[in-house]
Parts: C-alpha cells; structure tokens; sequence
C-alpha cells in the first residue's frame, strides 16, 4: 500500500523579526516574505502563540477532551521553551497545517534564499511519516 505523506515549512526568525511578525505578519519590515507568502496562499503561525491558544481552549471547555494539554501547558509555562517556540513560526498553506510535497517544495524554493540572513535563522520541511517525526507524548 502506497502512502502519500503530507508535509510542513517551520521557519525560525531572527528575534527582532519574530517580535515583528507576531503583531503585523504582512509588515514591511518582513520583506520579502509575506509577498512570497501571498503567493502561496500561506500565512505564518507562532508556534508559542497556537500552544497557548491550545491551551486556553483546553481551559474553556474540557481539558479531559485534550489529550496533550499538561505537555502543551508546561511548554507554554516553560521560560526556556518559550524562548525557543516563539521564534518558531509554522507555515500553513491553503489554510492547511500540512499540505502536498509539491507546495512545500515551492514553498521552500522561494525561501531558501532568506535562510541565514537578517530574517530567517533557519528552516526545517517535516512530513507526516511518523518514522521520521517524534511522538507526541502519551499525556
């Protein structure tokens, strides 16, 4: 049986940048990104901002309905972690979490040039194999 794995851009901003694109994504300051962006239908999401919006959802209805709230909880809480996550931006494109190979691709093509400069720290493509990806924790 063939499987057809899903993949994901996760992209690591520069400090100052990563300030920036958590209050105005589309600002110029970001530029060339969010033309590159657009073009993609994709959008940038703080991975610290969707834990702690995890989170607060989790704390508004059931946390017993979310299996990774104390995991998302502590990483949220979590000064180091958070140092970390808020850097960390993950690319949805068409609106999807993770999307077809061909659009990550294109994706990264066009950022790749970014990596390492005043912007972009560094960036990572993640499919969904799980042989390739840690587990989410138990809890």
């Amino acid at each position: 049986m063939s499987q057809e794995w899903k993949y994901q851009l996760r992209i690591t901003l520069e400090p100052e940048m990563a300030k920036i694109a958590r209050a105005t994504p589309d600002s110029d300051a970001l530029a060339p990104l969010p033309a590159i962006l657009e073009r993609h239908e994709a959008e940038l999401k703080c991975q610290h901002d969707a834990f702690a919006g995890y989170v607060a959802e989790a704390e508004a209805n059931n946390v017993d309905d979310y299996p990774l709230y104390a995991w998302t909880k502590a990483t949220v809480e979590d000064p180091v972690k958070e140092a970390k996550y808020i850097k960390s931006f993950t690319l949805y494109a068409g609106g999807e979490e993770v999307y077809d190979q061909a659009v990550a691709e294109a994706l990264k093509t066009e950022i790749e040039p970014l990596v390492g400069g005043p912007l972009i720290a560094s960036m990572n493509l993640y499919d969904t194999n799980p042989a390739n990806n840690p587990q989410p924790p138990k809890q």
